[in-house]
């Protein structure tokens, strides 16, 4: 095979963009044979490539090798095991499921090592987070005190949440911000800080917005070995803040999209765990080194993540976002929503079984009732960039 033959299963906002970015040749050797979508009206955008109302159809048509899964949340779960199940190599937008055990789920249906199943986690692609992961890898960085992201620059209108009936909703999205807006802060700060082990969280459903789900949370980590960390966002918040630190002994990693310098090092000459035992300053503190790292654009997005893919299946080349690891952000999110609405600390690894049972007695007794505008732009061009 010199070519991968992909079907993308969703093509509104999103998945109308990564048909535009295969049509348009920005990702080599792979070809879109097959759409589907179930309003058909959308169809008549692609009138060469052919169509189908159902995954189930498209997925045993034949004419693909791949899926590109592209649909309303919850469906990411149901669609990825029919197609791993029926050999077909599998990438799925963000989140790879709603909620834990869904995700357990859909991991355990990747039995073939040979299918490859990746996510579209496009922001581990940016130069920035690349080069913080590797200072943090080759141990630059010393043992990790403090995690701390405030991530607030996610505001969203009225308009943005009446343009769909599934959005932000338990039934037809499982969540809110931290679900739809955070699963790739979420996947960075595990990617670069490792998952705590308990979460505490505050917040507010329908804080800022008519909608029954989350769109402010401020969370609280603590790590095994002593770190602490905090993660705080909303979708209520203008002008917002992007600002990522990660602090250790060996110094600080700060990213700040407000910057004028978007990554730095501040660097101890010194380790400060070895400082602390060792100076006779009573006022001291190590000599630091501010080294301003160089970064350049934010790498190539969504379309690294699907040359990727291609890659892995034409090949062999590892993933980037291997899919299995998506559930780490998953927990994340549901770990937050539960102490959130509880009140109380959540440990990790989270009970998925409780968490799915407590999804699903929201759900059930949901008595919100959802205001759509059939007016209302489904562009996502806005919300790109916000890294």
């Amino acid at each position: 095979m010199d070519k991968v033959r992909l079907g993308i299963i969703g093509i509104g906002g999103m998945g109308s963009s990564h048909a535009d970015q295969i049509l348009g040749g920005k990702v080599p050797r792979c070809e879109l044979t097959a759409i589907c979508d179930i309003d058909p009206s959308k169809f008549a955008k692609y009138p060469n490539i052919k169509a189908f109302e159902s995954s189930e159809e498209l997925i045993r048509s034949g004419l693909v090798d791949a899926v590109l899964i592209a649909t309303p949340h919850y469906f990411h779960t149901t669609i990825g095991i029919d197609a791993l199940q029926n050999g077909i190599h599998t990438l799925t937008e963000k989140p790879i499921s709603v909620h834990k055990a869904d995700a357990e789920r859909l991991i355990a249906a990747h039995t073939d090592p040979k299918i490859k199943f990746a996510a579209m986690f496009n922001q581990r692609t940016d130069p920035a987070y690349i080069k913080m992961h590797d200072i943090i890898q080759k141990g630059e960085l010393g043992k990790i005190q403090r995690t701390n992201w405030i991530i607030t620059n996610w505001f969203r209108p009225e308009s943005y949440y009446r343009s769909g009936g599934w959005r932000a909703t338990w039934a037809g999205e499982g969540g809110g911000v931290l679900v739809n807006q955070c699963p790739h802060n979420l996947d960075l700060f595990q990617w670069l800080g490792g998952m705590p082990s308990t979460v505490y969280a505050i917040g507010g459903l329908g804080k800022y917005h008519d909608i029954e789900v989350e769109d402010d949370v401020s969370a609280l980590f603590e790590y095994e070995n002593g770190a602490v960390g905090a993660f705080i966002t909303t979708t209520g918040e203008a002008p917002g803040t992007n600002r990522l630190e990660i602090a250790g002994t060996r110094g600080k990693l700060v990213v700040d999209t407000s910057a004028s310098v978007r990554l730095r090092f501040v660097r101890n000459e010194q380790d400060s765990a070895e400082y602390n035992k060792t100076s006779k300053n009573r006022f001291g503190t190590p000599e630091v080194w501010n080294i301003e790292i160089p970064v350049h654009g934010g790498g190539e997005q969504h379309i690294g993540i699907k040359k990727n893919f291609v890659a892995a299946i034409l090949d062999g080349a590892p993933l980037i976002a291997p899919a299995e690891e998506g559930i780490h952000s998953v927990e994340l999110a549901n770990a937050m929503q539960y102490s959130l609405m509880t009140g109380k600390k959540v440990e990790l690894p989270l009970d998925s079984a409780a968490y799915e049972a407590h999804l699903k007695g929201l759900i059930a007794n949901s008595t919100y009732k959802k205001v759509t505008d059939e007016n209302a732009s489904t562009s996502l061009a806005g919300s790109f960039g916000t890294f």
